[in-house]
């Protein structure tokens, strides 16, 4: 990144904060005041160049500053108060921490000598982000203030990406020190070069590996999205005319209206991908982690014998869960670029053509079963016609950005919403966090003011962060919201259903808020849709209020689940598909 030539001057710790943050090209900060952080907060109001965008909730904060960065290449920023400000931010940071996402959250703290005192508004920062942050610091001198945030970004933003927490004492803003904002930092014992070379004898038998594969399949996960490798990725795939899949972080890392793709893998994949992944017999992994939701039991997939190439910038996640055959660690677009450059030089490739033929054959024999079906004529509306509407009245938009809560409406977005483009897709994937919808879509909405962004989510999610429909109207954030109503947590009932006797404990919204007037009450538009009928005029509708947050209330039949499904410890190919 090319910063401004470094300098020192006089300024108090406070002063220091939007300097640093104006240095290193910030443009929004996501937060809420408290005592802690008022002189920081006075001196973002005494200039221009940063923007501070006030949220209701600092959960909300980071998770708009996450939203931020997963939808740019930028590092998302959030600012807290010390104590509550900070217990309430630990969900955002924890979301970011597990989709690698990065971000620099500073946090108040007590003054220096009231730490460890139970002072007003005092939790150990430090200790209890520790768990879920790539890199936390707890500053005491105001000569250190630049010098660790631009660490501080260093680290979120180098290697594999990831949430780092600076934490600053309320009087050290108020004192003076030097400002030093240097171009480049040097950690020791934090090597960031991502291109390890990898050796030529060693490219040569992963492209031998590959181009002697009579069942290859190539699965890819968050790493290609963050790395920004999805050129490298189109271009190796559709060279080779293998397979592909992704990861529900992964989607639009690879097109998906493409043949090769053959949709999600994992717990709510397609049949054809579970299938192809658990029986193919050379696999080719990039940027994933084979985790519990994408591979289900270690134990049943490694029943089948396959070779695996594991292509990851962090080594900590190669062979975690899975045993590996070959390891390759460095930047996923670095090595795939590697492997296009090989394959290119040369001239033709090396296929098993006949067994590759009887692969695909039996591909698409998998994807005959259409294992995504649902009833079209149905006198309820279905989730699954409202996204694959809300896809066919948007798939020709240039910037279409969709965001998502947690449950059955993610996995149905994920299902039936095709992404050709990178970051287009923002959930929560590891940590599963219920209420990002909304804070995501205003994050995305400020990185992208001119773009088309929707908010799919369910009536029990939406209320964990609806207050900022508050954040919306304050900043004129025109979000569409996709309300998928079930009248239930629609997910927690699914397996109720297969795993507990139909007893739905506590699943059951019974409460529910009227969302037309509560949206209205916020300023904004809502509508309700009930009929099956008016599902597309109803998006069009709203699609078409450019300059307004529309919130439809789409009622859906509550007895609808999420197939195919994997049940938790079973097997890719042990899937529940009706």
């Amino acid at each position: 990144m090319d910063l401004p030539t470094a300098f020192t001057k006089n300024l108090t710790g406070a002063a220091m904060v939007p300097k640093c943050l104006s240095d290193e090209g910030v443009r929004y900060v996501f937060g809420y005041p408290g005592g802690a952080v008022l002189p920081i907060y006075d001196e973002l109001e005494k200039q221009d160049r940063v923007n501070h965008i006030l949220v209701r909730h600092e959960q909300a904060a980071v998770h708009a500053a996450d939203a931020y960065a997963r939808s740019t290449q930028k590092v998302g920023v959030a600012l807290v108060t010390s104590g509550p400000g900070v217990t309430n931010a630990i969900t955002g940071i924890a979301t970011a921490f597990m989709d690698s996402v990065p971000m620099v959250i500073i946090t108040g703290q007590v003054p220096t000598h009231a730490i460890g005192q139970d002072a007003f508004q005092e939790v150990d920062t430090v200790g209890i982000t520790r768990p879920c942050v790539k890199h936390n610091f707890l500053v005491k001198n105001v000569d250190d203030i630049s010098i660790t945030i631009r660490k501080a970004f260093h680290i979120a933003s180098t290697g594999r990406p990831g949430p780092v927490v600076v934490d600053i004492p309320k009087d050290i803003t108020t004192e003076k020190g030097k400002y030093f904002y240097p171009k480049s930092v040097s950690i020791r014992s934090y090597d960031t070069d991502p291109h390890v070379d990898i050796k030529e004898d060693s490219l040569e038998k992963i492209i031998s590996l590959l181009e002697t594969a009579k069942r290859p399949m190539i699965y890819t996960g968050g790493g290609v999205i963050f790395s920004e490798a999805h050129e490298e990725l189109k271009s190796l795939v559709r060279c080779l005319g293998y397979p592909c899949t992704n990861t529900l972080m992964g989607l639009g890392g690879y097109p998906g209206t493409d043949p090769l793709f053959l949709g999600m893998l994992g717990m709510h994949g397609t049949y054809e991908a579970n299938m192809a992944m658990q029986n193919c017999d050379v696999l080719f992994a990039v940027g994933a982690r084979f985790d519990d939701r994408v591979i289900g039991n270690p134990k049943n997939f490694e029943s089948d014998d396959r070779k695996i190439i594991h292509v990851d910038i962090d080594p900590s996640s190669i062979s975690k869960r899975v045993k590996v055959d070959f390891p390759v660690v460095g930047d996923v677009r670095y090595i795939l670029g590697k492997m296009n450059e090989k394959l290119k030089s040369k001239g033709s490739i090396s296929r098993n053509k006949a067994a590759l033929t009887e692969w695909w054959k039996q591909i698409n024999q998998w994807r005959s079963k259409n294992c995504l079906s649902y009833d079209r004529d149905s006198k309820v509306i279905k989730p699954q016609m409202v996204v694959e509407k809300l896809y066919q009245l948007t798939a020709d938009q240039d910037e279409v950005y969709v965001t998502s809560d947690v449950g059955q409406h993610q996995m149905w977005a994920a299902q039936f919403y095709k992404f050709d483009k990178p970051r287009r897709w923002i959930n929560s994937g590891g940590l599963g966090t219920m209420g990002v919808g909304l804070p995501y879509a205003l994050g995305v909405q400020l990185a992208h003011p001119d773009a088309t962004v929707l908010c799919v989510t369910g009536e029990a999610s939406i209320q964990m962060c609806i207050q900022e429909l508050s954040t919306a109207k304050q900043y004129g954030l025109p979000v569409k919201i996709i309300n998928l109503n079930n009248r239930y947590m629609g997910m927690v009932r699914q397996w109720q259903e297969f795993f507990h006797g139909n007893r739905y404990a506590s699943s059951y919204m019974e409460a529910l808020p009227d969302f037309v007037k509560l949206t209205e009450s916020y300023g904004h538009i809502g509508m309700k849709i009930e009929n099956p009928s008016d599902i597309e005029g109803a998006l069009k509708e709203a699609l078409a209020m450019k300059d307004d947050l529309v919130f439809m209330d789409f009622i859906t039949d509550q007895t609808e689940n999420v197939y195919p499904m994997v049940p938790g410890g079973k097997g890719l190919s042990e899937m529940i598909l009706v």
